[in-house]
């Protein structure tokens, strides 16, 4: 016998690794097929501002799931449905700052392929994982979940 978590939410893939697969995508597209578009100075102050931005956000969130003593585990039960801060504006911050790094880091390097690879990321995240935590809380938490769900977009 094993000790290992059960996957209690379905969810198909970490959220952080399928984040981080498209960073790598990123680069690795932006050293191999480099985009034929301008690069600005600028750009890389706008990079940092995005991943600031990204972090921030997924640090603020992360903050609400302490103090709501639930789990950031994506494949684990939650305890309560965390609904202050970020999540007032969004069910999913921490992986809007996901979005926000695959964007932010590649054009701090001059690399616009995270802005491209930025979409199927969304999509790929919704169909993967959120999809199935929704799922998992509509069940968990029923009508309060749903009138929460109702009242809060997605994604922004």
């Amino acid at each position: 016998m094993t000790d290992e978590p059960k996957n209690l939410t379905g969810v198909r893939v970490h959220p952080p690794l399928l984040a981080l697969l498209h960073l790598i995508a990123a680069f690795l597209l932006g050293w191999l097929v480099p985009l034929p578009l301008p690069q600005p100075g600028w750009l890389f102050v706008v990079g940092w501002g995005i991943v600031l931005v990204g972090i921030a956000l997924a640090f603020w969130a992360g903050t609400y799931f302490r103090l709501a003593r639930t789990t950031f585990d994506p494949h684990g039960g939650t305890t309560a449905i965390v609904r202050g801060g970020p999540y007032r504006f969004t069910r999913n911050p921490i992986y809007v700052g996901y979005v926000c790094l695959v964007i932010g880091f590649p054009l701090v390097i001059n690399i616009y392929w995270g802005l491209v690879l930025a979409p199927l990321l969304v999509v790929l995240m919704d169909r993967l994982v959120i999809e199935y935590e929704e799922a998992y809380l509509a069940v968990q938490f029923g009508q309060p979940y749903l009138d929460y769900k109702a009242r809060v977009r997605r994604w922004l």
